[in-house]
């Protein structure tokens, strides 16, 4: 469009107020041309449009003046002088506010920028908005997001009345105007400003002639406004909702049963319903393959997270051991040379080099690794929320389908699900980038804290190493005198070890447990007798997979590690469970000659697949035969069915089973008194045995 200035339209006013008298003067009969005509008017609007719309451009800068100004007395001198406030409530109170001013500059510099350019600055003024647009609404909506809770701590400020008197006079004296509203005044700005952006487009439109050129993109620019205000007012939703699931808390099940309703039991059911349905195909599953390959990733950078933090506190365990260890202040009964200078350098490594390792180790691996373990849990919580909320849409949407309407409550779910799927499809790749970065950097620095220690031990050893008696030898001599000295001590120890062997006493086996030796029969005869270990001592199952043996108890070897290859917990058969132990709780049990010869007997081919099955045993007749055993520990009767014992007492076995045929309980009798008592508190006493096969000497 032509901009004519209202300098040259008011000039052509009077020209045409004038005309009609020289007319007169001329005595012509013309029509007079008089600014009333359709020409003319038409041209007056046209002006008065021109002029409306410089006085929209003219506000629209100004005011983009103004709000910068604003905003850098927020960042700078209000934010400053609150130094009274905690760092975390600056944070929320002022959130992205350096980025809000960094986007808002370069804008007003180009805005300021098309005053240059008369003719064409509406043109310019749109495709300027077109180019911020993603630029303002990527900063506008963090801010915007956190407005809510910094209102929340204004209005905790205003419970405190001395703090309240202070932020107020701080406020009032950068910004006058801001008056008793004070921060909240201060708040509410970029708010305020991002929304009058579609109204001052709109009104500069409004001003602009259809059939300018500037027209259509002022049109774009002020639908793109118009969009970006709606993107940070559904951004805004999203994150409300997930800030209700992201919060994890540690409750009790008296809480939790606290919690549960009919309302809350409903939808678990409801849920619960859908999910079976799905695992039968009676309905179908909804499948997100963007969302399911960000969450296994996302689930692999936990586990990473999680993994190294489990490594860094073992290793921190055996750094811990590793200080509480020094042999350099005990008296090694070696005088001088080498270990005089070791001592003094360990000492001197204990008290300056490692401790200082440790507090750095803590200081910048530990605890970031830590807050990053934490950080993850609010999104791990939503993943698990998104599952529920998914199950609630599915269906909504098959409800929707077959009665076409949903209730308000169900369209709140339905609305509820996209929006939490919307946020984690959004915010997952930047989550994991940013975690596996953070990951990334914390093992650089454990790293470089090795390095330095390493550095830091070769400079405080260099004098002593020096004085060594091995110091001027080369590297390969000096490989060839450490293999050389390991070599002759590790025969001086395989001497020392036979010799050893020489003078000790045979091996003692632990008692078996009454009634156990046709359980030793029977594992005997499947596996061998090499695959035969006795527990050691009791053993308390913490997993799913893992045993709980008494001590004395025979089990059979199956595999020497776990299925993650751990060599320290093997899988053992005690001939009716199976089950992981740890593998230093055992040793190999010495199978007795009678055993031998009793296993050749009853079983003569160890490696057939059919097992002889064992005689029925005769009835026994109604005088029990009766056992001497020994109680190992104390037990204290809990019914009139069971007999108290003391350690070392001596008790006679009547039973070795209870009337189940459990051989877990054994019936016995002390003192006169008749019970049942666990057998795995009992131990043979040296007696003969009656059962027909000789115990382990």
């Amino acid at each position: 469009m032509t901009a004519r200035s209202p300098l040259t339209a008011g000039a052509r006013d009077a020209h045409a107020d004038t005309e009609p008298a020289d007319m007169a003067e001329h005595g012509t009969d013309e029509p007079s041309s008089r600014t009333g005509s359709p020409n003319g008017e038409g041209q007056v609007l046209e002006d008065r449009s021109l002029l409306h719309q410089r006085l929209a451009v003219r506000e629209l800068i100004d005011t983009e003046v103004s709000y910068l100004h604003m905003l850098q007395l927020c960042a700078s001198d209000i934010r400053s002088r609150l130094q009274q406030l905690p760092q975390g409530d600056l944070d929320v109170l002022f959130s992205n506010i350096d980025d809000v001013i960094e986007v808002n500059n370069r804008f007003l510099h180009d805005l300021q920028e098309t005053e240059s350019r008369e003719e064409e600055q509406v043109h310019l003024i749109g495709n300027l908005f077109l180019k911020f647009q993603e630029e303002l609404e990527r900063v506008y909506k963090v801010y915007c997001a956190s407005y809510d809770q910094a209102l929340l701590l204004v209005e905790a400020y205003r419970k405190e009345p001395e703090l309240q008197r202070e932020i107020q006079g701080i406020i009032e004296t950068v910004v006058p105007q801001a008056g008793p509203s004070g921060l909240s005044f201060l708040l509410v700005i970029p708010l305020q400003r991002i929304t009058k952006y579609p109204l001052l487009l709109q009104k500069i439109l409004e001003n602009t002639v259809p059939d300018a050129s500037a027209y259509p993109v002022l049109q774009r620019a002020a639908s793109a406004l118009q969009d970006v205000n709606t993107n940070i007012n559904e951004y805004k939703r999203r994150k409300e909702v997930a800030s209700k699931y992201t919060k994890v808390e540690q409750l009790t099940l008296r809480e939790r049963l606290a919690r549960l309703n009919t309302h809350t039991l409903s939808k678990k059911t409801t849920r619960l319903s859908q999910l079976l349905k799905q695992e039968a195909g009676l309905v179908p599953k909804t499948e997100d393959k963007e969302f399911d390959d960000l969450e296994e990733r996302f689930h692999w950078v936990s586990l990473c997270v999680t993994e190294m933090k489990n490594n860094m506190a073992v290793y921190l365990d055996n750094l811990e051991a590793f200080l509480r260890f020094r042999p350099q202040e005990y008296d090694l009964d070696i005088p001088g040379g080498p270990v005089v200078q070791y001592c003094s350098l360990m000492r001197e490594l204990q008290l300056q080099a490692f401790p200082q390792f440790k507090q750095r180790l803590e200081g910048l691996v530990w605890q970031p690794l830590c807050s990053l373990a934490k950080a993850l849990a609010g999104p791990q919580n939503l993943i698990k929320k998104r599952l529920d909320k998914l199950l609630d849409f599915e269906r909504v949407e098959e409800k929707l389908l077959e009665a076409g309407s949903v209730t308000y409550e169900e369209q709140e779910a339905r609305h509820t699900y996209q929006a939490l799927n919307s946020l984690l499809v959004a915010e997952l790749p930047q989550l994991n980038q940013l975690a596996m970065h953070w990951l990334g950097q914390i093992l650089c620095t454990f790293v470089g804290l090795q390095r330095d220690l390493a550095k830091h031990v070769l400079q405080r050893a260099e004098g002593s190493l020096a004085q060594l008696p091995h110091s001027h030898l080369s590297e390969p001599a000096f490989r060839k005198l450490v293999e050389d000295t390991l070599g002759q001590t590790g025969h001086q120890l395989r001497s020392f070890q036979k010799n050893l062997d020489k003078v000790l006493p045979p091996l003692t086996t632990q008692p078996l447990l009454p009634g156990a030796e046709r359980q030793v029969q029977a594992l005997l005869s499947r596996y061998g007798p090499e695959k035969l270990y006795q527990v050691t001592s009791n053993i308390s199952g913490a997993g799913t997979l893992d045993l709980t043996l008494p001590r004395g108890q025979i089990v059979a070897l199956l595999q020497n590690k776990d299925t993650k290859g751990n060599s320290s917990r093997w899988l053992v058969d005690t001939g009716g469970h199976r089950g992981y132990v740890p593998a230093g709780k055992l040793e190999l049990y010495r199978v007795t000659s009678s055993q031998e010869e009793v296993r050749g007997q009853e079983w003569p081919h160890k490696d057939s697949c059919h097992l002889t099955p064992e005689p029925t045993p005769a009835p026994v007749s109604s005088v029990p035969v009766v056992t001497q055993v020994v109680a190992v520990y104390p037990f204290v009767a809990r019914s009139s069915h069971e007999v108290s014992l003391q350690a070392g007492q001596l008790v006679t076995v009547l039973e070795a089973q209870d009337k189940k045929g459990n051989p877990e309980w054994s019936l016995v009798e002390v003192n006169g008194q008749r019970g049942y008592v666990p057998s795995s508190f009992l131990a043979r006493a040296p007696s003969p045995a009656p059962w027909g096969w000789s115990l382990p000497s």
